[in-house]
């Protein structure tokens, strides 16, 4: 019994010395891979395709990102490399390694986020996967994969060219007066347009138009609800400064309606609204000439 105890504890130290030794030569070597970027994003922003070269193994394969094309070995790479710097002129490299896993003592794998930074555009970011090889105690690239990063634009990227309608504005003819007011929701996902119509000083008709992003269909929609139980909604298009609103709504009796009310900005404070293509229950109706309408608050 002794002796086997003797062999566990044996086992047990050895195995112990080898992950300890294994830990410290990969701490090492991590610290060696995130040098070695370091050394391969300052060359790329000192337009050196030689030191870039340098990075990458004999052997090596590079697919060039912009074209899709292959070459192989570290002097086609060079080449490669100072036609891609020609052609980013004075771009800049930034590179952001997120994990470093090492498939054995000599091969690991890094990924990360490659950002190109030029002074007249956004940055673009890619998500990369480089293989690194260990060779003559040296850490080199054998092969890097690259995908961009998809954008995903919020609501408020899609409506934000709406922003103009922010405020109250107020439509005036004799005795009759349109008053609307539009602020943003919260976190602007939705601009909410809230209306009335005062008709001898006394509210008429009042209700609420809700201006959103459908990412369904594409574009931007709207949903209007008045006092009276009608409600409708609308397909939006900008053409130059003229927003285009296809509209399909209830009456409050059940009929179907449909119109195209256009907007057409004048200037900060000004724009036209005019309505054309009405219909009810296959009846067509006259068109409304186009009115001015006036901002005459804005936001707080």
């Amino acid at each position: 019994m002794k002796y086997n105890i003797g062999i566990l504890v044996v086992c047990i130290t050895a195995t112990y010395g080898l992950q300890t030794t294994f830990a410290a030569d990969q701490a090492a070597d991590r610290a060696a891979i995130e040098k070695a970027v370091e050394s391969y994003t300052a060359a790329f922003n000192a337009r050196d395709a030689k030191s870039l070269a340098a990075h990458w193994a004999p052997e090596a394969i590079y697919i060039n990102p912009l074209t899709n094309s292959q070459v192989e070995g570290r002097e086609a790479i060079a080449k490669e490399f100072e036609t891609i710097l020609a052609a980013l002129k004075e771009t800049k490299l930034a590179v952001d390694t997120e994990s470093i896993r090492f498939i054995s003592p000599g091969v690991a794998v890094e990924n990360g986020i490659a950002t190109l930074i030029s002074s007249d555009g956004e940055p673009e970011e890619s998500s990369y996967t480089a293989i690194h090889v260990k060779q003559g105690g040296k850490w080199l690239l054998d092969r890097v994969t690259e995908e961009d990063i998809s954008v995903v634009q919020s609501h408020y990227d899609q409506l934000k060219d709406l922003e103009w309608m922010i405020g109250t504005w107020l439509d005036s003819e004799e005795s009759n007066q349109i008053e609307t007011t539009c602020q943003w929701s919260r976190n602007n996902n939705f601009i909410i347009r809230a209306f009335k119509v005062v008709v001898e000083d006394r509210i008429n008709t009042s209700g609420i138009q809700i201006i959103g992003w459908d990412p369904v269909l594409g574009k931007i929609r709207s949903w209007a609800f008045d006092s009276e139980g009608g409600f409708a909604e609308g397909a939006w298009t900008q053409k130059n400064d003229r927003w285009i609103v296809e509209s399909n709504s209830t009456l409050p009796d059940g009929r179907k309606g449909s119109s195209i009310n256009i907007m057409t900005l004048v200037n900060n404070n000004t724009f036209g609204w005019q309505s054309t293509g009405r219909e009810v229950d296959g009846t067509i109706l006259p068109d409304i000439d186009e009115v001015q309408v006036t901002r005459v608050a804005v936001p707080e």
